[in-house]
């Protein structure tokens, strides 16, 4: 599916363009020129980005630490 009317950008092509390294959607834009013109395709460029980023696995102490730091507790000490 055309995301980016104005650049001719499709779905795949975002993808492909975050499995090569993009991890923003600065990235995004700059490398595709997507949301640079009118800008309506930036929220679905975005959602697509959301959901096609790979999931970062963290270890069960990392997590623990970063929910920690939500929660307001500060720094845990090891």
């Amino acid at each position: 599916m055309i995301v980016c009317v104005c650049h001719n950008v499709s779905d795949s092509r975002i993808r492909r363009s975050i499995d090569a390294g993009a991890e923003s959607f600065a990235d995004l834009r700059q490398e595709l020129q997507i949301g640079s013109t009118c800008g309506k395709c930036a929220g679905c460029a975005r959602q697509i980005l959301r959901e096609h980023q790979p999931a970062i696995i963290l270890s069960p102490g990392v997590q623990r630490l970063l929910n920690g730091l939500q929660l307001g507790q500060g720094a845990v000490a090891a």
